[in-house]
């Protein structure tokens, strides 16, 4: 049998409403990320992450879970497994396998994200354990009155900590603050930038010119809804970066395979593996400007390229050498 798809947004809407989140993660895994960086405390303009990178090794490991369900009898039992989640958060047994590696890579790219700020002269804190969940995945998947309720909480909780101007660092959870919470939240009034669209204007000093050529893949959010393209190719080429344009780009580019990677796990793999083909005909060397497309494509790469994030090479050419260690 298929993944029922009812029950596992079910579970995904209850744990939104119950535990703030669609897969609970620790407060020390949230905030790992920002330990010894000495960010001040919330403030006017804070980093916002959405917990999109600290939640895709969980979300992973679901999608792994997924795969090995999928087809089988065990999926007549879902409805029952979401009737006990809403008791026992089982969500958290069935991502125990997420990757530590994954978890340390995606905490090294925030920090790079926040290092690439501070570098350029902009000035900002961090919420810390008060972070919210952008609710990013429930409004993907349909689920708009779960979202809504916690559109607002979300947007109460900036505004209680004096928040005016929000820096996002991923593709959906910008798109959620500046494109959708104005539609459930009339009286939404924060200023919403990309940390990329900031770096873009302020044109950071390059330390150490990274002579290297790499295929980028823009992120289907980011190129169609925010009209985000030129900045990180910019930001790129001013690093001395040569960028590979693949045959699908910009407002054309073709999906990662997500984020459907935990209902429909087989297509999900299948549309990333076309992606990567797509990719490596114009270089072995990807960049990503998304959590959710690095961990797909790079799944669907294996070892015949190698996929990253595009804060690292960013990282490489503006930060000092000694604060990448």
């Amino acid at each position: 049998m298929p993944i029922p798809i009812g029950p596992v947004l079910g579970i995904l809407s209850d744990n939104l409403r119950q535990r703030g989140s669609v897969l609970p993660i620790s407060r020390r895994d949230s905030t790992n990320w920002a330990r010894g960086l000495n960010l001040p405390r919330g403030g006017s303009t804070i980093i916002y992450t959405g917990l999109m990178y600290q939640l895709i090794p969980s979300i992973d490991a679901l999608a792994g879970l997924m795969a090995r369900f999928e087809n089988s009898s065990i999926t007549r039992f879902f409805g029952l497994g979401r009737f006990a989640n809403r008791f026992i958060d089982l969500s958290f047994f069935m991502t125990l396998t997420a990757s530590r590696s994954m978890k340390a890579e995606n905490d090294q790219a925030l920090r790079q994200i926040a290092g690439l700020l501070k570098q350029a002269g902009v000035e900002f804190g961090y919420l810390y354990e008060q972070e919210l969940y952008s609710g990013a995945l429930v409004y993907d998947s349909g689920m708009e009155k779960s979202f809504g309720r916690h559109a607002r909480r979300v947007y109460e909780n900036f505004r209680r900590n004096g928040v005016r101007r929000v820096i996002t660092v991923d593709p959906h959870t910008t798109s959620m603050l500046r494109d959708v919470y104005p539609k459930f939240i009339l009286d939404f009034d924060l200023e919403v930038k990309n940390y990329i669209e900031v770096l873009a204007e302020k044109e950071p000093a390059v330390l150490q010119s990274w002579n290297r050529e790499l295929v980028i893949h823009d992120s289907c959010v980011y190129a169609r809804y925010e009209r985000m393209i030129e900045q990180p190719r910019h930001l790129l080429a001013h690093a001395g970066v040569t960028v590979k344009e693949p045959e699908l780009a910009g407002r054309s580019t073709h999906c990662c395979g997500g984020p459907i990677e935990s209902l429909f796990p087989t297509k999900a793999h299948e549309i990333a593996a076309n992606r990567i083909g797509q990719l490596r005909k114009n270089g072995e060397e990807i960049v990503t400007m998304c959590p959710i497309c690095l961990v797909n494509l790079r799944k669907a790469a294996g070892e015949s390229c190698r996929v990253r994030d595009i804060s690292d090479p960013l990282a490489q050419a503006y930060l000092p050498q000694a604060s990448l260690h």
